[in-house]
């Protein structure tokens, strides 16, 4: 209860920033609107000269730009605006005052900002998700679609994971501040099936950097392509890969020396 309540309160500053510049936020929404537009074009074009992707026609393709644009907003919500503020107070030790809060680090770290706009894109992922599959024809059942929930939740934990960890190479290396750029550009890989890229791609996508793993597995759940065993493994993964970034975190914590060193 307590986290909810500041995660309510986090929520209400970074909204009443947003307010305090309502014509950028409009430009922001309306730039993004632009962009989905050029997607969906794109798209169009591929599909104007064949009928599938590597197996997949252009309603899956939809739907998977869907579940790009999930893990897109996690990214341009939390990870790009926090990674901003950590490596800023890692350099001017403001990081001392997050760490003598009541409160976990990580979490202060992950929510302390929040580009509350972003919240518009979740609601056209959600949306491009719907139409897509609905084009698709394919009969979805409720269990294809608690699995799709659990896989997105799993591929997003993996993808923060993975965050986590490159923030925190910061404590040992102070003017790491590309330290993401890395990840964001390899997410823009999941914009497509991991099926459409080479073998050795594909293996960097899916095992060393799994964007694969938050895009195009949630998606094979819900075309009812994956078994349980694999489901399994998948949700295994995630839960390994946050404990190790905690982990990762806390030897972080150890290294930093503060304002005072």
């Amino acid at each position: 209860m307590r986290i909810l309540k500041l995660i309510g309160t986090f929520v209400k500053v970074n909204l009443q920033m947003a307010l305090a510049y309502r014509a950028d936020t409009a430009v922001q929404i309306l730039v993004n609107l632009m962009w989905l537009g050029w997607e969906l074009l794109g798209l169009s074009i591929i599909f104007s000269n064949t009928t599938t992707l590597s197996g997949w026609d252009f309603g899956e393709l939809i739907a998977l730009l869907g579940v790009f644009r999930l893990v897109n907003t996690l990214m341009f919500a939390l990870v790009w605006p926090n990674t901003e503020k950590f490596n800023q107070s890692i350099r001017d030790g403001s990081m001392d005052y997050t760490i003598l809060q009541p409160v976990s680090s990580l979490f202060l770290v992950t929510f302390s900002r929040i580009t509350v706009w972003r919240i518009w894109d979740l609601v056209l992922a959600i949306t491009l998700i719907v139409v897509g599959i609905n084009m698709t024809g394919d009969i979805t059942t409720p269990l294809n679609i608690l699995t799709f929930i659990l896989l997105a939740i799993s591929g997003a934990m993996i993808i923060y994971s993975l965050w986590i960890v490159l923030i925190a190479l910061t404590f040992w290396f102070t003017k790491f501040d590309n330290n993401v750029t890395i990840l964001q550009a390899l997410l823009d890989a999941g914009r497509y099936p991991a099926t459409v890229y080479p073998v050795w791609l594909r293996i960097i996508v899916t095992f060393v950097i799994p964007i694969a793993v938050a895009t195009t597995v949630p998606l094979q759940a819900l075309r009812g392509d994956l078994g349980p065993s694999q489901i399994f493994l998948f949700f295994i993964v995630s839960i390994i890969s946050f404990l190790i970034a905690s982990r990762v975190w806390k030897l972080g914590l150890k290294r930093y020396s503060g304002a005072s060193s």
